[in-house]
């Protein structure tokens, strides 16, 4: 066959000239000969195949440079290419989607019916374990926000208190313009002051589970492994998603939750705030908001409590404790108990009714 007119060739690729046209200023697909004296062009049958390939991959909404790269690779590097592009896309897209959720959570919020003030009760325990040598955990419990991070790599002591540094002013001054709106960039700040003490070194970073008290609602901040849970009416609710290996196994049902417990590579995290220079923006991180009701209990934990206990052991004594700072006594002493393989934290937060002030007045009456 020989060569194809751009009329020809569109009706043969099911291309429009339009864009063979468009395609030919982008430089992804040139013609095979361009007429001088007409400028008409006429492309060879066997670049057919690369512009039904450049077509779908603009479909798939693949940048320009990314499409020249796989056009310029053999089939089996091509697929490669376009896969590990999808799961870009797909992360992207779920970040973007809890972000929505969290958008319309917190725009759909109805007003209290009742007056009642509530407020928060809190305590923060961290501790070396019985087999490190050294605690790179990080926990704060303040008025506001509490936190937890788990620092990693050599310098994963800096990274952790880094990250919660960053957040720490969260509880220093009344809820700003924006309230909650503002979370993902304070995280986007935590993320900034690890980068800042790990610098170029990509095997340092920390985990981050954050909540930010209104005075109504908790705003949940979430990358990492570190958990959260939430003990409402007796019951134990695990309100955080880990981002490691192994779980992403599990929800893509390669694995059982008991493989998963043992897997060697369950502590390979896919999320977390690393070093490695600046410039990008950290990993989304996931956002949730919780309702307040008085009496519920939350705990903010890093993995060497979950590691350690099973969840009924961990609402058991979140059921029993009286108080948040016994609370996360009792649950150190029950890691360390349990061989403390791991650096432990805890905060525990109670969400009770506020005290109301003594009227004022003559306790005699009239």
């Amino acid at each position: 066959m020989g060569m194809l007119t751009i009329g020809a060739f569109a009706r043969a690729s099911r291309l429009s000239p339009k864009a063979l046209r468009l395609y030919d200023e982008l430089e992804l697909l040139r013609p095979a000969r361009v007429d001088p004296g007409t400028g008409y062009r006429y492309y060879a049958p066997a670049q057919l195949e690369r512009a039904r390939l450049v077509a779908w991959l603009r479909r798939l909404g693949m940048p320009l440079a990314g499409i020249r790269e796989v056009c310029a690779l053999e089939p089996a590097s091509a697929a490669r290419e376009i896969r590990a592009f999808w799961a870009r896309v797909e992360a992207e897209t779920a970040a973007r989607r809890d972000l929505a959720a969290f958008l319309v959570d917190h725009l759909s919020q109805v007003p209290r019916k009742d007056s009642t003030m509530l407020e928060l009760r809190y305590c923060a325990m961290s501790d070396t374990g019985r087999v490190r040598t050294a605690n790179q955990d990080t926990a704060h419990a303040g008025a506001r926000l509490l936190a937890v991070a788990d620092g990693f790599g050599p310098g994963g002591k800096p990274a952790s208190s880094a990250a919660v540094e960053a957040l720490r002013f969260l509880d220093d001054e009344p809820l700003p313009s924006g309230g909650v709106l503002n979370l993902l960039e304070d995280v986007q700040g935590a993320a900034q002051a690890v980068r800042d003490v790990a610098g170029t070194a990509d095997d340092v970073g920390t985990t981050l589970t954050a909540m930010l008290w209104t005075g109504s609602q908790l705003a949940l901040a979430h990358i990492g492994d570190s958990r959260a849970h939430l003990l409402r009416d007796g019951a134990l609710f695990l309100i955080t998603h880990d981002h490691t290996v192994v779980r992403s196994m599990v929800d893509e049902g390669r694995l059982t939750p008991e493989e998963a417990a043992a897997h060697p590579q369950r502590l390979l995290l896919l999320r977390a705030l690393t070093g490695g220079g600046s410039g990008a923006p950290a990993p989304a991180p996931d956002l949730r908001l919780h309702d307040a009701c008085a009496g519920d209990r939350y705990l903010l934990c890093s993995d060497g409590l979950s590691a350690a206990l099973s969840e009924e052991a961990v609402r058991e004594v979140l059921a029993t404790a009286e108080a948040p700072d016994e609370a996360v006594r009792a649950l150190v002493a029950a890691a360390n108990g349990a061989g403390g393989p791991d650096n432990v934290s805890c905060v525990v937060a109670d969400v009770v009714t506020c005290a109301r002030p003594e009227p004022e007045g003559d306790a005699g009456g009239a």
